[in-house]
């Protein structure tokens, strides 16, 4: 079976190649960031506005190595139990009811208190034996025979204690679990972080990964993107689409459209059988991509205007039936 590093990426250009042969659009600076972090056997640390594709990133990285893909999803409250182990109690209950079932049959032979003691200290052991402990993600990373890629996803909103604890995982790729002892990777998974800036990660983090901004993309890139994303779209409509997207973006809203939104409304769009943007249309489907009230409500107002700039940046223009 293959492992993570039986892969071997030569070059930046061969990075993207591969991103691109799973339907990944990469730019250089992506790429490079990729190829250096394979490499070096660093983690990244993928920071963006939310849906540019940093999740994906790792998926699409994970198909490429042909290796599992772990995730973690962090959240306020994620603790190291949460996400490296936890005791199976449960089972620990029940053994220890065996344990006292068969307490005279086990301490057969046993001559004196000592002997009695150390022959109960033989089975307690068992307590705190991988046999009674629930992986979670890290500790699921940690044991892949051939490696995977370990995404931790949105640090940014776990507690400034778990991003503490990450530091010994993400510095020596291995950790210590008192019961147990010291438990190192069998393979070096690749590692990515994401973060949507919630908060400002701290510089020791920062210090042990590489630094990958993704930003929204620029449009020739996003009309690469629904190329490969949603088969059918017209080359006209593409353009139109994501030029009137762009320019939304412009405007001030509460949450811009994320490039995954662009790719729902896309859908919509083919599925409405649409050949340009018209008003009426895209006023209706405005909630596809714009996900407050708010934000629904002021791109209406200054949509004629809206569409009027993506028709002469996509240079298609149209009458409108306004």
């Amino acid at each position: 079976m293959k492992s993570l590093h039986d892969s071997h990426f030569d070059s930046v250009e061969v990075v993207s190649s591969r991103l691109s042969h799973v339907d990944y659009i990469a730019s250089r600076q992506l790429a490079t960031a990729v190829y250096l972090a394979f490499n070096l056997e660093k983690p990244i640390l993928v920071e963006g506005p939310a849906g540019v594709g940093k999740t994906e990133l790792a998926k699409s990285m994970a198909s490429i190595l042909e290796v599992p893909l772990i995730r973690l999803q962090c959240y306020e409250g994620l603790d190291e139990s949460k996400a490296l182990y936890e005791w199976k109690y449960g089972k620990q209950l029940l053994y220890t009811q065996l344990l006292k079932d068969k307490l005279a049959e086990l301490m057969q032979g046993a001559v004196g208190l000592a002997a009695s003691i150390e022959r109960l200290h033989s089975h307690d052991d068992l307590f705190f034996s991988e046999h009674f402990l629930e992986p979670r993600p890290l500790y699921q990373a940690l044991h892949q025979e051939r490696g995977c890629v370990l995404l931790i996803d949105e640090v940014d909103k776990s507690d400034p204690e778990f991003e503490a604890f990450l530091l010994e995982v993400l510095s020596d790729f291995q950790v210590s679990v008192p019961e147990l002892g010291t438990i190192a990777a069998k393979v070096k998974p690749l590692v990515f972080l994401t973060s949507n800036n919630t908060r400002e990660m701290s510089d020791a983090l920062k210090r042990r990964c590489l630094h990958l901004h993704i930003p929204f993309p620029e449009p020739a890139v996003e009309r690469a993107i629904l190329e490969r994303r949603v088969p059918g779209l017209s080359q006209a409509l593409n353009r139109e689409l994501v030029a009137f997207v762009q320019a939304v973006r412009a405007i001030d809203l509460k949450k811009q459209p994320s490039v995954s939104e662009t790719i729902d409304w896309a859908k919509t769009l083919l599925l409405l059988n649409a050949e340009h943007l018209q008003l009426d249309l895209v006023r209706d489907t405005l909630n596809v991509f714009l996900k407050f009230e708010q934000d629904i409500a002021s791109a209406s107002e200054q949509l004629p205007a809206l569409l009027a700039q993506a028709r002469k940046d996509a240079e298609l223009p149209h009458a409108s039936n306004a």
